[in-house]
């Protein structure tokens, strides 16, 4: 009878211990998700995306890595979205006016620097961002670009923009088209994150740090939730898991790995 008793409650035991296993197992989101990031956080996120699917194995993360405001455009024309990381404030801000970004969810992630570079030992008079247009010519992102809408502040703070204008402009469609033409010799100089330069410190050395002075707009990186009618309820819950974890600390060690610096709120009073 006894032992009879003790198989009964090994048995329940053993249940309960598989009914817990499987319920913890369910409970681990899974599906498609879609995240839209600015093209400088593409090393970084990569890394980011291998440790989180250590953990959840089941969720499939789908990058579209370009310049903020092309991403943007595409959000707004449809394109399906669930976590949108941008390179700036302005095209997360606008988003959230259109209803299209969950103005609750929106966090301030990080920061980084603007910087002036040059091809690796390769040869220049400029010495810093006031004498710029002693290049014979300029790598620069786009207007609708973070990183070129900095450069003209900064341009336009020092009094320079109209003497830049006039240079021989190469215009690349996001940070990684302007790095890769310095690095590669294309352009005597250009302007970029200080994270995108360190990505290619052998191909590449940084002049000079943009003045305080001259970019008071801080270079902050917006992360939030994007509304997605495409998405199931598992692929919301799943966006949401990544979105979370690109809050904690494991993501943030990688990010300043990078060269981003953790943003925080004491840092705008």
């Amino acid at each position: 009878m006894k032992k009879k008793i003790a198989a009964v409650f090994l048995a329940g035991m053993m249940t309960a211990a598989f009914t817990a296993e499987s319920a913890q197992a369910a409970e681990k989101p899974e599906g498609e998700i879609y995240v839209f990031i600015a093209a400088s956080l593409t090393n970084a996120m990569e890394e980011i995306q291998k440790n989180f699917n250590e953990e959840y194995p089941d969720v499939e993360i789908l990058y579209n890595a370009d310049s903020s405001g092309t991403l943007q455009t595409q959000i707004e024309e449809g394109s399906r979205c669930d976590i949108f990381f941008s390179a700036a404030t302005k095209q997360m801000d606008e988003l959230v006016e259109e209803g299209l970004a969950k103005e609750d969810s929106v966090v301030d992630l990080l920061e980084n620097k603007v910087v002036l570079i040059k091809p690796k030992d390769g040869e220049t008079k400029v010495t810093g961002f006031e004498n710029i247009t002693d290049a014979a010519n300029i790598a620069l992102a786009g207007e609708d670009v973070p990183v070129g809408q900095y450069a003209r502040e900064i341009f336009n703070n020092l009094g320079i923009m109209n003497d830049v204008e006039a240079m021989e402009i190469n215009e690349g469609k996001n940070v990684t088209e302007v790095l890769a033409a310095v690095s590669e010799g294309s352009n005597e100089i250009g302007v970029v994150y200080a994270t995108d330069a360190a990505s290619v410190a052998d191909q590449v050395e940084i002049i000079a740090e943009a003045p305080a002075d001259a970019l008071k707009t801080p270079v902050l990186y917006p992360a939030g939730l994007v509304e997605n009618a495409e998405a199931s309820e598992a692929e919301k819950e799943a966006a949401e898991t990544f979105f979370e974890y690109l809050q904690s600390d494991d993501a943030m060690a990688v990010f300043e790995e990078y060269g981003f610096a953790p943003y925080t709120a004491e840092e705008a009073k």
